[in-house]
């Protein structure tokens, strides 16, 4: 009986402790994967940066303020905040259709740009991390890729 709760006390305790380490891994995994991701986001910002001073900043501005009634503001945009999918399509593909942003209707045509996935992923990136807009969500060429 002794010799039972003996082994019964160092199984749990090596369980225990076993259980610790992979808690602690896990734990150090998930910041290492966290830090990458923070890495690769800003990476992307400065190259989505390049991008958008070359393509987007004509209409749009530096500032991203846009054109009142002719090119849509992209700082502090309620339209680029509730339609991500909608957005990283136009800047893809291209858009032609009526659209509302803040309360202003806009009915001007965007161009398809030429963009690569990474380059779209990247100025994407830098318009949702810019000016007054802080939307959360790390977009990859993978998921530009997805739409």
């Amino acid at each position: 009986m002794k010799q039972t709760l003996i082994t019964l006390i160092t199984l749990v305790t090596i369980l225990s402790c076993n259980s610790k380490t992979k808690k602690s891994d896990l734990t150090a995994q998930s910041e290492n994967t966290f830090t990458k991701d923070q890495s690769q986001l800003k990476l992307s910002i400065k190259r989505g940066e390049a991008v958008y001073s070359d393509m987007c900043a004509v209409c749009h501005l530096p500032n991203g303020k846009g054109v009142p009634k002719a090119f849509p503001p992209l700082t502090d945009s309620d339209y680029l905040r509730e339609n991500q999918n909608e957005s990283i399509k136009a800047v893809k593909y291209g858009m032609s259709s009526k659209i509302i942003v803040n309360g202003t209707t806009y009915r001007n045509t965007m161009p398809p740009l030429g963009l690569s996935d990474d380059e779209v992923a990247d100025v994407m990136n830098y318009i949702n991390n810019s000016w007054e807009n802080s939307i959360d969500n790390f977009l990859t060429p993978e998921k530009v890729s997805e739409l």
